[in-house]
């Protein structure tokens, strides 16, 4: 009987049967719950990667909120997205119901490198107790003290004398930054800095800068919404994975040279706390030497990144922007004058040059959708159903874009963070995002960016080159850095 129904079906019929039963089978799985965020049409399967602009990712996040409203529930594939725009939302998921939104989603790309390790991935007692540790750690070392401001002072003052040598002719400043900044965090993490012409560390930066990169291409989001498809193809992805195991390499061989000479009773840096820490914690899976690794890339990029992208697009903000560049150079003339260098206190004393330096972090928005939590249970958010296990995105650009919040959203106006002549702390400002994840190392972000950017400014008058136009066109990845440009650093 089988055998003659298995005869008489026809293969179209088959196939129209299969399709069917995989359509049916799609929506039962990913159909939204009752009271879900409102939706645009999913279309099967892919769900609503139909809409992403991979080359203006920003773009969707826009015209979604135009015609949905403040929360808006997408999926990609088959995991399902939230994201809440405006400061209201923002707080209120972040903070007022931030112990709902604590944890970290399984992200393919992310779970494949770090598997939920490290200080940004990880989760739960694991995430808690690595992040208590490396803020008490890093504090050990001098975080919020003069220590670590004179290391950076000193790395200043290498810098300043790289951008002479450049000799006022046009160059590409992007290396020298990140050598500069990496280095900083690198004397916490390793006890040791790089110098510029280092070949090896500078390829390591570049393996960092082409991974950060490469998360933003097509074929690395495909991987994101289709994992199980994407790992048997050609891609980005490919590459991703590849460079991540040569950055996990290059720390295993940091670590090992540690415990060569390694003193117990005595630490040097990061990683000697932590080989300390794994002996008085060897009863427990919560100091282990995989979990050293995770942590050392994460302060290592986050700690290298985000800062030198800033930087560069504050040349390129003064480049572009003369009379605000001179008008920081007048005020540190003023405060500081050229016969010293810019230390932390002098903050206080120049409120045009921070208000500068936070419209750049703002108009900059170097992490536009933030870092991506998982609701850990079924909650309620402005009225809207979100079940257990959906993925939220705080949309830090709606808020730094908002023309509520902003007199002059989508023009660099330092005036955003003035009033009556005073700098103004703005609830607004959310670029370390806010709440128990926020960022851990905006303390050595904001010391950083002042320094850095104060003692470039005393010295130097930023330019386009000759007949060229600089563009503000950013470059979309883990993080939104500028293209790569070139500048002349013209002595003062």
């Amino acid at each position: 009987m089988l055998h003659f129904l298995w005869d008489s079906i026809s293969f179209h019929t088959l196939l129209i049967f299969l399709v069917v039963f995989l359509l049916v089978a799609d929506y039962i799985k990913n159909r939204n719950p009752k009271n879900f965020p409102p939706s645009p049409l999913r279309l099967p399967f892919v769900g609503h990667l139909y809409l992403m602009d991979f080359k203006d990712p920003l773009s969707m996040g826009y015209k979604l909120s135009e015609k949905y409203g403040d929360i808006v529930g997408t999926s990609m594939g088959s995991m399902k997205v939230v994201t809440v725009n405006g400061m209201r939302l923002f707080k209120e998921v972040l903070v007022n119901q931030g112990d709902d939104f604590l944890e970290r989603p399984e992200i393919p790309v992310d779970k494949d490198i770090v598997s939920k390790m490290g200080l940004i991935s990880s989760s739960g007692h694991l995430w808690k107790a690595q992040r208590r540790f490396t803020l008490t750690t890093l504090r050990n070392f001098g975080l919020g003290k003069r220590s670590v401001e004179e290391r950076i002072q000193e790395e200043c003052r290498f810098l300043v004398d790289a951008f002479k040598d450049e000799q006022e002719n046009p160059f590409d400043p992007q290396f020298t930054l990140t050598n500069a900044v990496s280095n900083v965090i690198c004397s916490l993490i390793f006890g040791n800095r790089f110098d510029y012409h280092d070949e090896d560390f500078r390829n390591l930066l570049k393996l960092m800068y082409e991974t950060f990169r490469l998360n933003g291409t097509i074929t690395a989001q495909l991987y994101n919404s289709f994992p199980s498809i994407m790992k048997f193809l050609p891609g980005a992805h490919q590459t991703i994975f590849k460079n991540w195991k040569l950055l996990q390499n290059y720390m295993k061989e940091q670590i090992k040279k540690h415990k060569e000479d390694w003193n117990p009773s005595e630490s040097r840096d990061y990683i000697d706390s932590y080989l300390q820490e794994i002996v008085k914690d060897k009863d427990s899976d919560t100091f282990q030497e995989e979990h050293l690794i995770a942590c050392t890339l994460d302060l290592f990029f986050a700690g290298t990144e985000t800062t030198s992208s800033t930087l560069r697009w504050a040349l390129l903000f003064m480049a572009l922007h003369p009379e605000i560049q001179a008008r920081v150079q007048a005020e540190i003339d003023a405060v500081i004058g050229q016969a010293r260098q810019p230390v932390l206190e002098d903050r206080n004393n120049m409120p045009y040059t921070n208000a500068v330096i936070h419209e750049v972090q703002r108009k900059a928005n170097i992490v536009p959708f933030n870092v991506p939590r998982v609701a850990v249970k079924d909650t309620t958010v402005d009225g809207f159903f979100i079940p257990k296990g959906t993925i939220l995105i705080a949309n830090i650009t709606s808020v730094m874009f908002d023309k509520n919040e902003w007199e002059t959203p989508d023009t660099f106006n330092p005036g955003h963070f003035l009033k009556d002549g005073k700098f103004w702390k703005r609830d607004s400002f959310v670029a370390f995002s806010i709440g128990k994840r926020a960022c851990l190392g905006e303390l050595l972000a904001r010391s950083e960016l002042f320094l850095f950017f104060t003692s470039l400014l005393q010295k130097f008058t930023f330019q386009p080159p000759p007949d060229t136009t600089l563009s503000l066109q950013p470059v979309m990845g883990i993080t939104m850095a500028p293209q790569p440009y070139k500048i002349c650093a013209v002595p003062r």
